[in-house]
Formats: C-alpha cells, structure tokens, sequence
C-alpha cells in the first residue's frame, strides 16, 4: 500500500513539476503581451497630448478652421477613452485622419507655417508618429510569440485550461500605417 502511495505522489509530483514551466512561460509572453500593448498606448497618447498645444498655437490665427480643430479633439478624446487593441486603432485612425486634413489646412496659411512654436510642435509630431510605428510592430510581434506559443500543440490544451486566450494583433487600416505627411 505504500508503495502505491508514494507512487501516485511521485505521478503527481512530475505532473506538477512539468506543468509549472509551462504556466509560467505562458504568464510570462502574456506580461509580454500587456508590457508591449501599454508601450504603444504610451506613444499614441503622447501624440494626442501634443495636440492641444498645436491647436492652441494654430488658435492665435483667427480665419483657421474650427471644424478641422473640433474633428482633432473629438478623436483625441476617443484615443484617451480607447480600452483593447481594436479600439485604439481606431480612434487612432480617426485622429491620424484629422492630423492630416489639418496639415492640408495649414497649407493656407504661410505665415503659420513659419511660427517656430508651430514648427517645433510638428516636429515632435513626426517624431511621435515614428514611434508609434515601432511600438505597433514590438506589440505585434510579442502577439505572434505568444500567440503561437498558446495555440501549438500540447501547450493549447494547457493554455485552454488554464484561461490564457488568443491575443488581437494591433491593426490599423493600410492607409494609417504610414506618418501624416508634414509639409512645411
């Protein structure tokens, strides 16, 4: 009889022993996961941030128009009330969409474009937008490691169990893949 027991001890002993590593591995790419997600929340929010000191510079040139600025506060409001990967991209679209009819906007005005405030607002602008499309591609690329690892065989049934889920990749549409041009 005891042998029995310490053999059904020493079962359950390797049993836990194997599953450990793989709950930890698995803990460890969905931190990845949320780490690289926060990262591109960051740099999108930084962008959105920037946008009430270019509207506040734009402001001091009475004739510019009101519909655009309004359209690029809704969407910095929907950037910073965006939760999940899917409702960033778009209310980032959204506000990558309005940083564009702006620059077009601008383009009427010379004597904006020469302000140095403005100028330099632009380009932490463009520096932002470069950011943010690495910080894109780092979280899509932790999603397709851990992805992968969540849906290969055996560590699915683990996974499965265990509640760790298939990630969404950040997906923006084709044309908002690219920075906003930022004509001067």
């Amino acid at each position: 009889m005891k042998k029995i027991i310490v053999a059904v001890v020493a079962i359950l002993l390797l049993i836990v022993a194997s599953i450990v590593p793989k709950y930890n591995r698995l803990v460890e790419l969905d931190n990845n996961v949320d780490q690289a997600y926060s990262q591109v929340q960051v740099v999108i929010k930084r962008r959105a941030d920037l946008i009430p000191n270019l509207v506040e510079t734009v402001k001091g040139y009475a004739n510019f128009e009101e519909e655009t600025l309004t359209k690029i506060t809704e969407a910095r409001s929907k950037v910073n009330s965006a939760s999940g990967p899917e409702e960033l991209a778009k209310a980032d679209s959204q506000l990558t969409e309005s940083i564009r009819n702006f620059n077009v906007a601008v383009e009427a005005y010379p004597e904006l474009k020469a302000n140095q405030n403005f100028l330099d607002l632009q380009a932490q602008l463009e520096g932002t937008e470069n950011r943010i499309a690495t910080e894109r591609q780092r979280y899509n690329e932790v999603v397709a490691t851990y992805n992968k690892e969540v849906r290969s065989f055996p560590m699915n049934l683990f996974a499965g169990i265990t509640g760790f889920e298939k990630k969404e990749f950040f997906e923006a549409p084709d044309n908002e893949q690219e920075a906003p041009n930022v004509k001067f």
